[in-house]
């Protein structure tokens, strides 16, 4: 249990730096990067092998993780600075002129960690399947992992992707969904409904797991249970269910911070509620 605490400690630190980062520039995505924080860290320092050391575009030899809902890249910037890619100081810099942090993830800076730009949603699903089909044309046996935003399902480019993952057995493919039911506009059941996305996620031929999103044991464990289903010629989807604005009382549960920063005073109340474990940038 002491690797668990761990990476709750590591969490909770992730979540100050997302709510110090976006309340210093007035600009942000809080809610989804808070609840997406744990599988992210999870992922990063327990289950994905990842080499932040020697960073290549190509990926050869190691795990490829591709963020498909890129406004949570407060988040996504954190952990990989807390990894070791680039230095925690840097994370001063998010959303500034000429920052390499910027507001949605782009490859132009050269930010270690970075393979494609993921502004406009829809288009990681695709993105990670052509990066699958290249390990196993290189018999690379590593793995692609990839986050969706439940919203971002709205976009039919998913579900062409995902037909053709399935289609030609992308079976070195793990692609999580952070099943919050929030989006910017409302809930996803008023702006759009999702329907049962297990079912749909079968009928599209793919192996479907569930799981809760905000308990770290949990995430783990269903990660390295999605591990263990890979070859089967099927791709992997993981529903997480999570809250929106995890660990923040104000924000949880609600899209309304979505994308909208907290001021000064808000701010204050959120880091009282999120210890810090390792020490702030």
């Amino acid at each position: 249990m002491s690797k668990i605490i761990e990476l709750e400690k590591l969490a909770s630190q992730v979540r100050r730096d997302i709510i110090r980062m976006v309340s210093a520039i007035n600009s942000g995505h809080p809610g989804g990067s808070l609840g997406a924080t744990d599988f992210m860290v999870a992922l990063y320092f327990d289950v994905m092998n990842c080499q932040p050391d020697n960073f290549e575009m190509n990926g050869v030899g190691e795990d490829m993780f591709f963020l498909s809902n890129g406004h949570v890249s407060p988040l996504w910037y954190s952990v990989l600075a807390r990894r070791g890619y680039f230095s925690v100081s840097e994370l001063s810099t998010f959303r500034k002129l000429h920052s390499r942090l910027q507001g949605h993830p782009t490859t132009a800076e050269g930010l270690p960690g970075i393979r494609i730009a993921s502004g406009s949603l829809g288009q990681g699903l695709s993105a990670a399947i052509g990066a699958a089909l290249g390990k196993k044309l290189s018999k690379d046996q590593n793995l692609i992992y990839t986050l969706h935003g439940d919203g971002e399902l709205q976009e039919g480019q998913i579900w062409e992707a995902a037909m053709f993952a399935a289609a030609h057995k992308v079976d070195n493919l793990i692609a999580t969904v952070d099943y919050n039911g929030q989006q910017i506009d409302g809930p996803t059941e008023k702006v759009l409904s999702l329907g049962n996305l297990k079912a749909k996620w079968e009928a599209f031929g793919w192996t479907v797991l569930e799981s809760e999103g905000n308990n770290m044991l949990a995430v783990i464990n269903i990660l390295k249970e999605a591990k263990k289903l890979v070859g089967n010629e099927k791709p992997i989807v993981i529903l997480l269910k999570t809250e929106m604005g995890f660990g923040v009382d104000f924000m949880a549960g609600t899209h309304e911070w979505h994308g909208k920063a907290p001021n000064a005073q808000l701010t204050q109340r959120a880091l009282e509620q999120i210890p810090e474990t390792i020490g702030d940038y």
